[in-house]
């Protein structure tokens, strides 16, 4: 499947800047900041999901036998877990 690809203008920090074109050759620039950002926004969704989870279980206590039992109910009925 083919990805298509948007122009995006953003500010960034002068010093990262010079260090960023220093580093990174103009070919390869687009590919590392599209997996820079990846990385960073797969780190942001799972501090806020951990801080969730954390609410979460402050609220409410579960044995091990019920959560077993709750992934494994939602696996067989197609919900994602």
């Amino acid at each position: 499947m083919t990805q298509t690809a948007k122009k995006v203008n953003f500010m960034i920090n002068e010093t990262v800047k010079k260090e960023f074109e220093r580093l990174v050759p103009s070919g390869e620039r687009s590919r590392v900041v599209n997996e820079a950002l990846r990385k960073e926004l797969l780190y942001i969704k799972r501090k806020q999901l951990t801080k969730n989870l954390l609410k979460i279980r402050t609220h409410m206590t579960l044995s091990t036998k019920e959560i077993v039992y709750a992934l494994k109910n939602n696996r067989t009925r197609g919900i994602p877990s």
